[in-house]
């Protein structure tokens, strides 16, 4: 898995590419909690290189978006797809978070 972020329209832009899986997750979480202590709190996980997630994955994300609305922030996804598009439809999580087509479209939000 590697992970970037990027600071675009006041949104702190996480693109994960690769898998979120039980290996990953932890070090996903722990790079997003470090964001949150720095102080942010507005982010978009742009999973559009996202390969595979698993329920340890949708936890980590989970976490995160715990952590930064707790600091009065929000998180939303954007650019699911295949695999990982049903996972997040069959868990649920498409009304746990905002999701967006594409990124233009979640920071326009």
């Amino acid at each position: 898995m590697d992970i970037s972020f990027s600071e675009k329209e006041g949104c702190t832009v996480c693109a994960v590419q690769g898998r979120i899986d039980t290996v990953t997750a932890p070090d996903f979480e722990k790079k997003m909690q470090e964001r949150i202590t720095r102080g942010a709190n507005r982010f978009v996980v742009d999973l559009s290189k996202l390969e595979y997630i698993s329920s340890a994955g949708l936890r980590s994300i989970l976490v995160a978006g715990k952590s930064s609305k707790a600091t009065g922030g929000e998180l939303c996804c954007c650019s699911l797809q295949g695999v990982v598009k049903k996972v997040f439809e069959v868990s649920g999580f498409t009304s746990l978070f905002p999701i967006f087509d594409s990124l233009d479209e979640a920071l326009k939000k």
